[in-house]
C-alpha cells in the first residue's frame, strides 16, 4: 500500500469521525425513542455553541418523562449562564412532586444566585432548625441571664432570592430575646415562663425581609448569670472614692503649696528685717557724729531694750535678742549733748 493511500484512509476516518461528533446520531435516536421532539441540526447547532449535547439530551429526556415544562433554548441558556442544569431539573422534579410552587424561572435564579435550590425545597418541605448562641439580658432587677434558644424556620421559594440569610434571623431573634428580658420586672417571672420570650419574640415579626419563614422559636435553656446591678454600683463607688480621694489630695497639694508660700514670705520678711537691723549700728554712729543722740539717749535706749526682753521671758516668749552689732560697746566718740 503506498504511503498516498494510507494518508488518505487516515483523512478520511478523521472526516468520518468529525462528521460523527457534529451529527451525534446517538443522542438523537435516543431522543426520538424517548419520545422527546428533538431535530438533528439542533443537536448541530449545540457543538457550535460549544455546549455539550449529551447534557441537555439527558435532562430534557428526564424533564419531559416527568413532567416538567422546559424546551431546549432554556436548558442552552442556563447552561451557557454557568447554571447547574442537572440540580434545577431535579429540584423542579422534586417540587412537582411536594406540590410546592416552584417554576423553572425561579429555580434558575436560586442557582444562579449561588445557592443550591434543592436544598432550599428540602428546608421548605422539612423545616430546618437552627441553633443560636448564647443571648445575654439583663432583667430590671439587675439580674442576667444566659438564653439559648432554637429556631425552626421554612423556606420562602418566592422570596429566596434577594432575601437574609440565617445570620440575620438569629440576629433579629437575639435582639428580640434581649428586649424581652430586659422588658421583665424580675428574672424570676423570666424563669417562670420562659415561653414569654418566644411570644413576645414572634409577635415581632422578625422574618421580614428575609429567605425564611419563622415557625416557631422555642428557649431551649435559660441559666442565670451575674448581678450586673451590683457591679454597675459596686464600680460606681470605687469612682466616686477615687474621685474623692483626688479631690482631698488637690486641697493637701494646695494647703502645702500655700505653706511654702507663706514660708517664703516670711523668710523674706526676716531677710528684710535682718538687713535693717545691719543698718541700725551704721545710723546710729551717724546720729552721734552729727549729735542727734547722746550717751545717755543710747544707755536708756539699751535699758529698755533689756526690761523688754526680761518681760519677755517672764512671759515665756521667745526674746527678739539684741541687734546685730547693738552689744553694750563703748558709744562711738564724737560730740554729745547732755
Amino acid at each position: 500500500m503506498s504511503i498516498i493511500a494510507i494518508l488518505a484512509a487516515i483523512a478520511v476516518f478523521i472526516l468520518f469521525m468529525m462528521f460523527l461528533y457534529y451529527f451525534p446520531f446517538g443522542l438523537w435516536i435516543s431522543a426520538l425513542s424517548a419520545g422527546v421532539p428533538l431535530g438533528i441540526f439542533s443537536l448541530v447547532r449545540m457543538r457550535f455553541m460549544r455546549v455539550p449535547p449529551s447534557v441537555i439530551v439527558q435532562n430534557l429526556i428526564t424533564a419531559v418523562k416527568a413532567g416538567v415544562p422546559v424546551s431546549t433554548d432554556l436548558l442552552i441558556a442556563h447552561y451557557l449562564a454557568g447554571g447547574h442544569i442537572d440540580v434545577v431539573v431535579q429540584s423542579l422534579i422534586a417540587a412537582q412532586r411536594a406540590q410546592v410552587p416552584l417554576d423553572w424561572g425561579q429555580a434558575a435564579a436560586i442557582d444562579l444566585a449561588g445557592r443550591n435550590p434543592q436544598e432550599a425545597l428540602a428546608a421548605y418541605v422539612t423545616p430546618k432548625v437552627i441553633e443560636t448562641p448564647i443571648f445575654q439580658g439583663v432583667a430590671k432587677d439587675g439580674i442576667q441571664l444566659n438564653v439559648k434558644a432554637r429556631i425552626t424556620v421554612r423556606t420562602k421559594v418566592e422570596r429566596i432570592v434577594g432575601g437574609a440569610g440565617e445570620a440575620t434571623i438569629v440576629a433579629r431573634v437575639g435582639e428580640g430575646v434581649v428586649a424581652a428580658v430586659g422588658s421583665s420586672a424580675d428574672y424570676k417571672e423570666v424563669l417562670e415562663n420562659p415561653d414569654h420570650i418566644s411570644k413576645t419574640v414572634l409577635s415581632k415579626g422578625l422574618d421580614a425581609g428575609t429567605g425564611f419563614e419563622i415557625v416557631s422559636i422555642d428557649i431551649a435553656d435559660v441559666d442565670v448569670g451575674r448581678n450586673v446591678g451590683a457591679d454597675l454600683q459596686t464600680a460606681q463607688a470605687e469612682a466616686d472614692r477615687r474621685v474623692a480621694q483626688a479631690k482631698a489630695a488637690e486641697r493637701q497639694y494646695a494647703a502645702l503649696a500655700q505653706e511654702q508660700e507663706m514660708k517664703a514670705q516670711t523668710q523674706a520678711m526676716r531677710a528684710k528685717v535682718v538687713e535693717a537691723e545691719a543698718l541700725v549700728p551704721t545710723a546710729m554712729a551717724e546720729a552721734f557724729r552729727a549729735g542727734n543722740l547722746g550717751v545717755m539717749d543710747y544707755y536708756r535706749m539699751k535699758n529698755v531694750l533689756a526690761d523688754t526682753e526680761m518681760r519677755q521671758t517672764i512671759a515665756g516668749q521667745p526674746s527678739s535678742g539684741q541687734p546685730s552689732g547693738s552689744g553694750p560697746a563703748s558709744p562711738p566718740t564724737g560730740p554729745t549733748t547732755s
